[in-house]
């Protein structure tokens, strides 16, 4: 049922309730029966008012419908409406509403389920790593996720920015740097003088080759930086490091398809005073206290929930990792970016509090929940049975480019996007390699690839396909796609409000299930013209949704498999 339906059923009912116990109000809501033989849409609004109406339920539910039924507005919508239980209505849906999905999304084609734009600017922020090495798989699931949801977004009518935010500074670059300088120089992991905590990837001795080499990298934004070859620098080696990261792990992101709007350097903060300056905003505003040669922040005080106050300049000088992190979302709030969205894993959960605590001593009147976060749990690679836990290239863990050479981009991107982000989750490659309805991902795109093949094989009945008169399309199996197609705009909502693309990987595997149970149970290409050009209508309209669907989890719509 569409949304527009949804409403003016909502209105009649109320208009029969006002009328039948005018002293009592409450929220009238629809929802879809867990049986779906029970009927199409359900509502508890008797059971509501039984008690201050100091009505039997099951009476006032039948006073209700049978003023309802009295309604000609009704009865365009409704075929029929039925008591159960203690007093639930259950709404059989009138054959013209349940075609009008079909209208809607004829007129709005790609834009099916979209809204128009609201003028709101959205910050998401996610992947963000340290320009230490390969990109891992828990970056690769917040690449998908932070995608997805920049996508919702964007159908919901937001004005969406992708940034991503550089860690090129600290101490894990400085370890990058000595671990290219001891490899430059021969020294081998496993050796007693390797560094302590060193990366002992495969990929540092390609960047300590290149450098003694004196290599040039260009950035996939146009930039170069020249290797001097000189190892007894670290500075040198340092910069080209970095650089030559920051090259890979665009390519990494290139590969997955996905392109990010702005890049933000935590150096930057730095070298344009920003650290400095929020640094001393917070001394100013009276928020920070020194004890034993530390700098702490009274986090305790400034209503974040934080459990102890925090250390802000360390006794030996230096700032701890939370402090650029609010001079960061500083220049953000500055930068017009009234929402932001954060997408980090679950071992970022202590930054929250003291972010935000930092964010709200500075009194520039940024809402206390300010950013939103998104902390997800890592992921487990499963293949032949057991867990895939090192890559030879990364050294210790299974990189982004792993899995896309494995198994595709579009896998990816399904099935790090299918589960919610605080859930665990086992990608297990043999499943995203299989060719069959377990595998969500061939399951959906064959229900797309095989309405493509079904219309291609009617092409000289394109034109007519599109006004094509739906009166016929009665099948159970027919009436279950249409209702699935009208929840499409409904669900994109909420998954957007909720910041949970897994609601749309679910619904397209169960919209496919439904396409699929109807071409099983009904045939298309039938002799009856006026059948087959309804059914191809259905068909067509059921490929738009999917293609739709897939486009803003970033997957492909094949039309051949």
């Amino acid at each position: 049922m569409l949304a527009g339906q949804q409403q003016q059923l909502i209105s009649l009912i109320q208009a029969a309730v006002d009328k039948i116990v005018p002293e009592t109000t409450a929220a009238i809501a629809l929802e879809r029966p867990k049986v779906a033989a029970h009927g199409d849409i359900a509502c508890n609004i008797a059971m509501q008012l039984a008690k201050p109406a100091r009505r039997n339920p099951r009476e006032l539910a039948q006073n209700i419908v049978d003023m309802l039924l009295t309604e000609p507005a009704t009865q365009s919508l409704i075929s029929s409406a039925e008591i159960a239980g203690p007093g639930f209505i259950n709404f059989r849906l009138a054959t013209a509403a349940r075609h009008a999905v079909l209208d809607a999304i004829a007129q709005d084609g790609a834009r099916y389920g979209h809204l128009p734009a609201n003028q709101q600017k959205l910050m998401v922020e996610f992947v963000s790593a340290n320009p230490t090495g390969p990109l891992h798989v828990g970056h690769s699931r917040q690449a998908a996720l932070g995608d997805s949801i920049c996508r919702l977004f964007t159908s919901q009518g937001y004005d969406v920015t992708r940034e991503f935010y550089y860690n090129d500074a600290g101490n894990q670059i400085d370890n990058l740097a000595i671990s290219v300088q001891a490899r430059a120089r021969g020294i081998e992991p496993d050796a007693a003088d390797f560094p302590a905590d060193g990366y002992k990837g495969d990929y540092i001795v390609d960047i300590a080759r290149d450098f003694q080499a004196g290599a040039t990298v260009t950035g996939t934004d146009g930039t170069t930086v020249t290797a001097t070859g000189n190892i007894d620098s670290l500075d040198d080696i340092r910069v080209f490091a970095v650089a030559y990261l920051r090259r890979e792990q665009d390519l990494d992101l290139q590969a997955f398809g996905l392109k990010f709007d702005n890049y933000y350097l935590e150096s930057s903060l730095y070298t344009a005073g920003r650290v400095e300056q929020t640094v001393k905003a917070l001394i100013d505003a009276g928020h920070t206290y020194e004890n034993e040669g530390a700098l702490w922040l009274r986090t305790t005080e400034l209503g974040t929930g934080d459990d102890k106050d925090r250390v802000m300049r360390k006794s030996e000088g230096g700032y701890t990792y939370f402090v650029p992190d609010v001079a960061y979302h500083v220049a953000k709030w500055e930068r017009g970016f009234h929402h932001a969205i954060n997408i980090q894993g679950t071992d970022h959960h202590g930054t929250i509090a003291r972010v935000r605590a930092g964010l709200q001593g500075l009194n520039l009147g940024i809402p206390k929940d300010f950013p939103a976060y998104i902390l997800h749990k890592m992921v487990k690679v499963v293949r032949n049975g057991a867990e895939v836990k090192i890559s030879k290239r990364a050294g210790s863990y299974v990189t982004m480019r792993d899995l896309i050479d494995w198994v595709g981009q579009d896998a990816v991107r399904y099935f790090l996007s299918q589960r919610r982000a605080d859930s665990e989750f086992v990608f297990d490659i043999d499943l995203a390699l299989s060719k069959s309805e377990e595998n969500p991902v061939y399951y959906i795109q064959y229900a797309h690839a095989r309405i493509c093949s079904m219309l291609a094989q009617s092409t000289d009945l394109a034109a007519q396909v599109p006004q094509a008169a739906v009166g016929s399309l009665t099948a159970p199996t027919e009436f279950a796609l249409l209702q699935r197609l009208s929840e499409y705009p409904g669900m994109l909502a909420l998954a957007t409000q909720e910041l949970a693309p897994h609601h749309l990987a679910f619904w397209l595997r169960d919209c496919a299930a439904d396409f699929h149970a109807w071409y099983n149970a009904e045939r298309v290409l039938v002799d009856d013209s006026q059948l087959k050009l309804a059914r191809l209508r259905l068909a067509h309209a059921t490929g738009q949704v999917i293609a739709n669907g897939l486009e803003l989890l970033g997957v492909s719509a094949p039309e051949r498999m």
